[in-house]
């Protein structure tokens, strides 16, 4: 009976493991970090808004994050507020959404989107006001209707409630009403009116930041104000908190400042961040502090400020440029805050560095490029752990978005033509001879034998054969010369271009680049912002489209979307069997090849040289995952699910299977928590931890 219920179990989960319940994308764990704009805290849940269009929330502390459906909307969370079990959310440009399950599931109510963009959020009871800038806004029926109680045309920037005061304060201007918001008097006097942008309470202490002048203190209800600035000087200040007889103040570009003595003196309070970090939020929750910044996420004190951590294992609202594999390691390149590494696959991620603005890389040997907008080129030699400038030769603001690797040639495309270096980025020279300008902005390269392709982003591609001593332009036939990405496929070229009228999409050659011909059928009109190819499948990944797939070089497209939260893909790239994207806003995404393509396993070159058990993606998850795992000769194979007492939860697999790469998802119906999987192959034997977060 017993193994007769095993076998049965057995089945149900190898049905729930087909591709039907899972083929689709997942988002990694990673990277972490980006453009936090406001938390708030509660109970236990912790709540992150982004300035990238999303909400995530973490009951544990900041340790692992969770990303939540705020709509299919684009736009910053700018303030975040919770009234009983209602949690909202203000928007730049959307007004108001509301969740009534503390953050699962999310609507705008009534016609908040009137407000516009909503700057600050406020709850006192059954009353929420709304910042906008049109004014001070309420609702007295979470969020259905709403009415303008302030004169209209005040830019509201915070609001703050104690008791039955309620403080608005504009850019120049503090107003306070104690009647619901019926009535409001200016109450400014000695308060500096240079760009208020924050108010916080304290007891009968009102706290009022500024953009440059510091911070005030009013302790008579705003009556009157006193500059309460030693140590801050004229700190540009972005948000304020009180925790017990604390006094915490974010600033732009400085940190995190503290007062112990209601804003008589201050000292800074940033160790453990990057230096120049910007706090747009703080949150306070018990001993936890949560401090949200500009760049590199959310980072935790348990101290009192006294020191930081980061905390943003699964915060991936971020803003992925560029992806890039070497040899196992996977690259992944967020504007805002720096490069990440993986090497399982994304399922965890190391930051190598904090620079912004990368948008290209390359490798050669050990050696790790990383082009930067503005900032040209930066050289690793020991895979991406340390860093130096390596501009010799290019001007030190230049744009290189770029490169390709030929023997010991590195070329940088820039927003400046075309830049050579022969000794492994030691020195550049510009071998832009033939370029129709001296501003050709090179977008993409391609190498195929003796023949460089470099894709310009008005002037179509052209063609060196010389090691680029020489390029001649090749568009015959390319009707769109907006060249974004190129890719090769064998003796067959392609160029992705950017949406146009006419002539958009996918352009093929088969000669070299001497003529071209469009290949868009079932490819929408977007730009193709990247071109990457295994075996006969072609991978278009565009904006505001998705990801796109020919099997047939091109002649006809359609879209592999399933499970992606944001159709702007800024990156694609392959490693082993996955696809990865980088999505806007919604870090790198990845996808067996195998889901989309079935002739992509011929590809995967030789067989497995050894036995391989993979960290599961992804991790944590909810509530499906995918494992993977490599034989390199036939043989029976066990993979078993277990929990922390020992005890099996599912029998995934349990025959004899070939020898290459497997692939099998578990669609988990077990409690939150730590789960291990174990693999049986002959005589080999692993064991791996993963994590259901539900």
């Amino acid at each position: 009976m017993k193994s007769l219920s095993r076998w049965l179990f057995a089945a149900f989960c190898s049905l729930a493991g087909t591709d039907s319940v899972l083929a689709q994308w997942v988002q990694t764990s990673g990277p972490g970090g980006g453009h936090i704009s406001e938390l708030v805290t509660n109970g236990a849940k912790l709540f992150a808004g982004t300035w990238n269009g999303g909400v995530s929330f973490s009951t544990n502390n900041g340790t692992s994050w969770k990303p939540v459906n705020i709509g299919s909307i684009d736009k910053a969370v700018t303030s975040l507020a919770i009234s009983g079990g209602n949690v909202y959310a203000g928007t730049d440009g959307n007004g108001v959404y509301l969740s009534t399950d503390n953050g699962t599931t999310w609507t705008r109510p009534g016609t908040s989107f009137a407000l516009g963009s909503v700057s600050t959020i406020a709850t006192s009871g059954a009353n929420v006001f709304a910042g906008a800038p049109s004014g001070v806004w309420l609702s007295t029926n979470s969020g259905t209707a709403w009415n303008l109680v302030s004169k209209e045309g005040l830019n509201i920037k915070s609001i703050v409630i104690s008791g039955s005061s309620i403080f608005a304060a504009t850019s120049g201007n503090v107003y306070l009403s104690t009647n619901n918001g019926t009535n409001w008097a200016e109450v400014t006097t000695g308060l500096s009116t240079s760009s208020i942008t924050s108010l916080a309470v304290s007891g009968a202490s009102l706290f009022a930041s500024t953009y440059g002048s510091g911070v005030y203190l009013s302790t008579d209800n705003g009556t009157s104000w006193t500059q309460v600035n030693a140590g801050l000087s004229t700190q540009r200040i972005l948000t304020l908190a009180i925790s017990g007889s604390s006094i915490f103040a974010g600033t732009s570009g400085s940190g995190v400042f503290i007062s112990t003595n209601n804003g008589t003196t201050w000292t800074q309070a940033s160790n453990g961040m990057s230096s120049g970090e910007s706090i747009y939020s703080i949150a306070v929750s018990g001993v936890n502090m949560f401090a949200a910044t500009d760049r590199n996420g959310v980072f935790l004190s348990t101290n009192n400020g006294s020191s930081w951590t980061q905390v943003n294992s699964g915060l991936s609202y971020t803003d992925e440029y560029a992806l890039a594999i070497n040899g196992t390691k996977l690259f992944a390149a967020d504007y805002y805050s720096g490069v990440f590494s993986s090497t399982d696959n994304g399922t965890t991620w190391i930051r190598v560095n904090n620079y912004n603005g990368v948008a290209a890389f390359a490798f050669n040997g050990t050696n790790v490029f990383a082009g930067r907008y503005g900032y040209a080129i930066y050289l690793s030699t020991d895979g991406g752990t340390t860093w130096t400038q390596a501009n010799n030769g290019l001007n030190s603001s230049e744009a290189v978005v770029a490169f390709a690797v030929n023997g010991s040639n590195i070329f940088a495309g820039t927003w400046s033509g075309i830049f050579l270096s022969t000794n492994n980025g030691a020195s550049w020279i510009k071998t832009s001879n033939g370029l129709s300008s001296a501003f050709t902005q090179v977008s993409s390269f391609v190498v195929s034998g003796s023949n460089i392709f470099a894709g310009a982003s008005s002037e179509g591609v052209y063609l060196s054969t010389n090691n680029g001593a020489n390029w001649t332009q090749v568009n015959t036939g390319l009707n769109n010369k907006s060249v974004l990405s190129l890719a090769l496929n064998g003796s067959n070229l392609f160029a992705g271009t950017s949406s146009s009228s006419s002539g958009y999409g996918v352009y093929l050659s088969t000669n070299n680049g001497t003529s071209w011909t469009q290949v868009s059928s079932g490819l929408g009109n977007y730009d193709v912002k990247s071109l990457v190819v295994r075996g006969s499948s072609i991978f278009a990944g565009t904006w505001e489209g998705g990801v796109y797939l020919s099997t047939n070089n091109g002649t006809s497209w359609s879209q592999v979307n399933t499970g992606l939260s944001n159709n702007k893909i800024r990156s694609l790239s392959i490693s082993g069997t996955h696809l990865f994207a980088g999505v806007l806003w919604r870090g790198v995404w990845a996808r067996p090849l195998a889901e989309m393509a079935t002739d992509v396993s011929s590809s995967l070159s030789e067989l497995p040289s050894r036995y391989r058990l993979e960290n599961n993606y992804p991790n944590p998850f909810n509530p499906s995952t995918i494992i993977t795992y490599s034989l390199p000769k036939a043989t029976n194979v066990s993979l078993q699910v277990f929990n922390t007492l020992g005890q099996e939860v599912a029998l995934l697999v349990s025959e004899r299977k070939e020898a290459g790469s497997h692939q099998v998802a578990w669609n988990a119906g077990v409690p939150s928590g730590i789960y291990f999987y174990r693999l049986q192959a002959g005589d080999y034997t692993e064991t791996k931890k993963m994590l259901l977060l539900r």
